[in-house]
């Protein structure tokens, strides 16, 4: 008998890498991210110090925001019906020309066209991202998808700890928005040459219904059907809409910790940091056996983190607490990822992807709401506090709603809903899956019985 078998060869670290697909899939992955994040660190500074009006700063969430919510799940619906490489790079296409196009208006000192080029990307990001997030299960191995996840999000912190630090470096004391804009047009041309290469594997197609204007809402009743999905977007539309520190990091900076501009780009980099080093843990440690607690488990370490950063009057304690919040989130962003892409049959992941894209920009931006009025209420100390209670309730609420979320076993025995597991599959793996409201996956029984 060999001695190897297949949970031995997904402990692989590099199993995606082995995928030549994902090896242009992955620095097209971070030339994206990369060039977003110089971008949004060039328009802060160019709209600030055109206008002095920090109203005018949230304008530039608000032009990237609603397209999203507006567009994402026709977006989806498009993933679904035609082919997602060519819906990647045509939409990549269209964002690379709005840069050059910003780039433009900089050079000529506007500040109207800002936002609505602003808008028209953020339109085309929306059809085009549930086409990228529902690309990805076709590039790689089903045993290798979770790995490849969590390469992902390692690759996604990356840029955004480091773009950021390019952009302000090519702006320099001059607030030269024109050259880093100038940076980000050519990331997103690398980006969309990287994604030519990219070979993916057929894709299913949605149902003969999908020609419809009601199947664009398909896949929000999907999600809605399968409480398992359900469970795990909701969980972290409620940490991160409760629980987000992010948009008071300025003010923590300068009137709690007074450590200036410097020590806030260290705070954000910190976060970022901590997602890379549990990112790079998932990828080399052998696969989770139970997903679901480890979820509940690193939300419930989030809220702990987040008010033990509200508490903070150190620097040192505080940079800790903001590794610590990255660490833990992305073990919920992994797990959550692997079992939205995985639950899903392949006809419906562009859908589905949409609504996981609408829950994020939801939680991100009326968490920043949140943020905003309880600061105003209780203080930002205050708000902080709150918010990391919120989260661990957060937690509660999802364990008596959704049980069954807390039982999902190993990530790789999940396999699409409707679906049964192939006939070959027998033994321990057979064993520990089961359908729980129609969904087959892999549930922890326990140490066996003696």
């Amino acid at each position: 008998m060999s001695s190897s078998s297949p949970d031995s060869a997904r402990r692989d670290a590099y199993a995606a890498w082995r995928s030549p697909s994902y090896r242009s899939y992955a620095p097209a992955w971070f030339a994206m991210v990369f060039a977003s994040q110089i971008e949004l660190v060039a328009l802060g500074v160019y709209v600030y110090d055109r206008t002095a009006d920090p109203l005018a700063l949230g304008w530039l969430g608000m032009a990237k925001a609603l397209p999203v919510i507006f567009l994402a799940l026709v977006g989806g619906h498009l993933a679904d019906r035609f082919d997602r490489k060519l819906l990647v790079i045509v939409t990549l296409a269209v964002i690379t020309l709005t840069s050059l196009a910003m780039w433009a208006v900089v050079r000529n000192g506007q500040v109207g066209w800002i936002y609505v080029l602003l808008a028209l990307a953020a339109a085309a990001q929306a059809m085009g991202t549930p086409a990228r997030a529902s690309l990805l299960p076709l590039i790689v191995p089903t045993a290798d998808f979770s790995n490849a996840v969590a390469w992902n999000s390692s690759i996604f912190q990356l840029g955004t700890m480091t773009g950021p630090i390019l952009g302000g470096l090519l702006m320099g004391p001059g607030k030269d928005a024109a050259t880093a804009l100038a940076a980000v047009a050519w990331f997103r041309g690398l980006s969309l040459l990287l994604m030519v290469f990219v070979r993916p594997r057929a894709q299913g197609r949605g149902s003969a219904t999908s020609d419809s204007a009601g199947s664009i809402w398909e896949g929000l009743r999907f999600v809605l059907r399968h409480r398992m999905i359900l469970g795990a977007i909701s969980l972290d539309l409620l940490a991160v809409l409760l629980g987000g520190v992010t948009y008071l990091l300025p003010v923590f900076a300068e009137d709690i910790l007074r450590v200036g501009p410097t020590g806030l780009g260290m705070l954000r980099s910190a976060e970022a940091a901590g997602a890379i080093v549990m990112a790079m843990l998932l990828a080399h440690l052998p696969p989770m056996q139970r997903a679901g607690r480890n979820m509940l488990l690193a939300v419930t370490g989030f809220g702990v983190a987040t008010i033990a950063f509200g508490l903070s009057r150190n620097y040192a304690i505080s940079l800790g607490m903001m590794f610590l919040i990255g660490a833990f989130d992305n073990v919920s962003v992994v797990v959550r990822h692997t079992l939205v892409q995985m639950l899903t049959p392949d006809g419906m992941r562009g859908r589905v992807s949409a609504v996981n894209t609408v829950f994020i920009v939801l939680s991100n931006d009326l968490g920043g709401v949140e943020s905003g009025v309880t600061a105003r209420l209780f203080g930002p100390v205050g708000s902080v506090l709150f918010g990391g209670a919120g989260a661990i309730l957060a937690v509660f609420a999802v364990m008596k709603l959704w049980p069954d979320l807390g039982r999902v076993g190993a990530l790789h025995h999940i396999a699409p809903v409707r679906e049964r597991p192939l006939a070959a599959e027998t033994g321990e793996a057979a064993a520990n899956t089961t359908a729980v409201n129609g969904e087959l996956v892999s549930i922890d029984r326990g140490p066996p019985q003696t």
